[in-house]
């Protein structure tokens, strides 16, 4: 039985996904969980600790003295353990993206100097410390928290005074949630217009094997960039598509990333692909889930096969298939959503999953980096996997307490 140590976050969404594929593929999960939270009774996995996931550091060796058995491979489940996950793997000699690469790919400034080294196609970018903002390329522009993710932290100006003030609210936005965001200062990049549109593959050996390409059919212009929905396979001509994966490739070999799924995000306009980001990781959320609809199997087991040498999924099957991230409309306290019944009976809607709970705080980007929940879709067309998702958020009607402030 192979045996996988797992980095678990405080509450990520993906958790369970993979907790259910490695007890379907009987792989033996060795727990290690976020110092902030320990692991909820009902997952049945003992934590081998709790560690700072932000820390290395300190981190690597307190799991190193507790691992008492060998594993067969180090994954974490999301973003906020990559750095860790990365470091163990090298401690303990196993396979994978080294801490370098995966550095390169969690830091937005580190991936567009990769960009600027490398040649490739990136927009003009300074990195700001406190208010200089004479750095700053021409306007519009886009003013990003440098390792945060989920549209958090990132916000558009298209003048002096927009600057100003959206890159206070980035500085305390990171500062809220990065222990070194006073060292790190902030991303400011020209904004790039056109259509949005991500690429899932699997890496092995540096060869990228494309999973999914999703449309993202809702503009994203700002001034804030919140993500709804995901569409595959994507309607864009299969030369453009190619021509995605073939700038996904060469900015991950630029990188030094060769194994194991990435999840890249790109904007297509007249002037050809502009890469966004690259993450060492699947599609965010319980999205992971939609490659169900079209591989069998979610993300989270696709990763689970690759990191344990199992079985992978053949090509694609034919149809289509979506996921809607529930916008949060308003900041507030989130008390539930109304009209999930008669949602989930839309035509080819095949799942709605509600994560927020009654009573939590909930905020919209780029204050907030959560959805309140995840709607899927089923059918023989993108069109139709789309029309399902939209036809079910109008049937639903979100319910927020807007927070009183004194």
């Amino acid at each position: 039985m192979p045996r996988l140590l797992l980095l678990l976050p405080a509450a990520g969404y993906a958790n369970q996904d993979f907790i259910d594929a490695a007890g379907r593929l009987n792989i033996e999960l060795v727990a290690c969980a976020d110092y902030c939270h320990r692991l909820a009774p009902g997952w049945g996995l003992p934590p081998l600790m709790s560690v700072p996931f932000d820390q290395p550091d300190l981190a690597l060796p307190q799991v190193l003295r507790a691992l008492m058995q060998p594993v067969d491979a180090v994954l974490a489940a999301d973003d906020h353990g990559m750095a860790l996950a990365a470091r163990l793997r090298e401690a303990l000699r196993l396979p994978g993206n080294p801490p370098e690469a995966v550095a390169m790919l969690t830091d937005k400034l580190f991936f567009r100097q990769l960009q600027q080294a490398a040649g490739l196609p990136h927009p003009e970018f300074a990195v700001v410390h406190d208010d200089d903002v004479n750095a700053a390329p021409g306007f519009p522009l886009v003013v990003k928290a440098r390792r945060l993710n989920a549209s958090r932290g990132v916000i558009r100006a298209d003048d002096a005074v927009q600057l100003a003030r959206a890159m206070k609210q980035v500085q305390r936005i990171q500062a809220r949630v990065q222990r070194d965001a006073a060292a790190l200062g902030l991303l400011v990049e020209r904004f790039i217009p056109g259509a949005e549109i991500a690429l899932d593959g699997l890496l092995s050996h540096g060869n990228l094997r494309v999973l999914a390409v999703f449309d993202k059919p809702d503009p994203l212009d700002g001034p804030f960039f919140e993500e709804t929905c995901f569409v595959t396979p994507s309607r864009l001509p299969a030369v453009t598509q190619r021509e995605l994966a073939d700038a996904v490739g060469r900015a991950c070999a630029a990188a030094g990333v060769t194994d194991g799924v990435i999840h890249a995000e790109a904007r297509i306009n007249d002037a050809g692909i502009w890469l966004l980001e690259i993450a060492p990781r699947g599609i965010g959320g319980l999205c992971g889930r939609v490659l169900a609809g079209t591989h069998g199997m979610t993300s989270a087991e696709i990763v689970l096969r690759h990191a344990t040498g199992l079985p992978l999924p053949a090509q694609p099957e034919q149809g289509a298939a979506g996921v809607m991230m529930l916008p949060i409309p308003a900041s507030g306290i989130f008390h539930g959503i109304d009209g999930l019944d008669a949602a989930r009976c839309i035509a080819h809607v095949s799942g709605i999953e509600i994560t927020a709970h009654p009573g939590q705080l909930v905020a919209p980007p780029p204050e907030g980096g959560g959805y309140l929940g995840f709607i899927f879709s089923r059918a023989a067309t993108p069109q139709q996997a789309e029309a399902a998702l939209r036809a079910a958020h109008a049937a639903l009607t979100v319910r927020i307490q807007p927070q009183v402030r004194p």
